[in-house]
């Protein structure tokens, strides 16, 4: 910090602010030059065995989509096979509620009443505000997606139409993604068929992946939105999946859980930015305890890819 006497000196003044100046735009090129480490070209053909062998040993049916975004390798075992979600699809949602409030058909500072009637159990804590507690659209899709709040998600189902998120998914190429009816309560399916088999929603390891994809590209909605939703995602709180082994590891990511399907799709932002979707289905282990196999399968699925990748990076300095 220059000191107050200096900026009486005229004759030195602006010396001075030139090589604060310069000092500065050193600084950051010293930032941008050395703290950016290398990508990593990993070795997918090992991994995918890796992965295989993983999945070969579990008590149920396991699909993956893994895509290097630095050098665009993707692997992938049951790819287009389609899975029950659980509450991955609220990431589809979340997409739809952002572009909506892109095409200026939706506010994120909306008021959204939480009413007796609106309250479903599972996880979130909406189901416990007193009646007629006035949340945001912000605010929903905040607790949708961090805790994955099943209230806030149907009220913004209520607000956004189931429908509208089968066509923003259309849009982008994701035919298989759909979210069937709001959480808790099929009767409100749009397509019963399918809710029976599949339950909340549904989608394909290749879909999802791409929809990751898309944000970390910002081609989702838009650049901003985008990066405001993963900004979301990367808060949320559940860790004992893919980033149960990956302390101190950045994602941007979100899970489903039901008493047979374990599922969570990830970006991590490693050396290189690598999207990750594991999807299960069909697991004999249905206890809900922490070592549930299938919770056990993606964590270990989790810690070979980011190894893959060069492992867990060091944190940046701090400026």
């Amino acid at each position: 910090m220059i000191h107050s006497r200096a900026l009486r000196v005229v004759g030195s003044y602006g010396a001075i602010l030139l090589a604060g100046v310069i000092a500065c735009a050193a600084t950051r090129v010293g930032q941008s030059g050395t703290s950016r480490l290398q990508i990593v070209r990993a070795d997918t053909a090992a991994l995918r065995k890796k992965l295989d062998s993983i999945a070969d040993a579990h008590h149920g049916v396991v699909g993956y989509s893994v895509i290097d975004l630095e050098t665009g390798a993707r692997i992938n075992r049951r790819g287009d096979e389609t899975f029950s979600t659980a509450s991955l699809i609220k990431v589809a949602i979340l997409v739809t509620v952002y572009d909506l409030v892109a095409k200026g058909q939706l506010s994120l500072d909306d008021p959204l009443t939480v009413l007796k009637i609106d309250q479903v159990p599972g996880s979130g804590v909406a189901q416990f505000l007193h009646n007629g507690t006035v949340l945001t659209v912000h605010d929903a899709a905040w607790l949708m997606s961090t805790i994955s709040d099943n209230t806030a998600t149907n009220l913004l189902l209520d607000r956004i139409i189931i429908r509208r998120v089968w066509a923003k998914m259309d849009s982008l190429g994701l035919p298989h993604t759909r979210v069937h009816s709001k959480s808790f309560l099929r009767n409100s399916s749009v397509a019963m068929d399918s809710s029976v088999k599949y339950g909340f929603g549904v989608t394909t390891p290749n879909e999802m992946a791409h929809l990751f994809e898309l944000m970390a590209l910002g081609k989702a909605v838009n650049p901003a939105a985008d990066s405001a939703m993963l900004d979301i995602l990367e808060h949320n709180t559940t860790d004992f999946m893919l980033q149960r082994y990956l302390e101190g590891a950045r994602a941007a990511h979100k899970d489903g859980e039901t008493n047979a399907v374990r599922t969570e799709c990830t970006l991590w932002y490693l050396r290189n930015r690598v999207v990750a979707c594991v999807l299960t289905k069909e697991n004999t282990d249905q206890r809900w305890v922490l070592d549930n196999e299938a919770q056990l399968t993606l964590a270990n699925m989790g810690l070979a890819i980011v190894n893959a990748f060069g492992g867990v990076p060091p944190a940046p300095p701090s400026s």
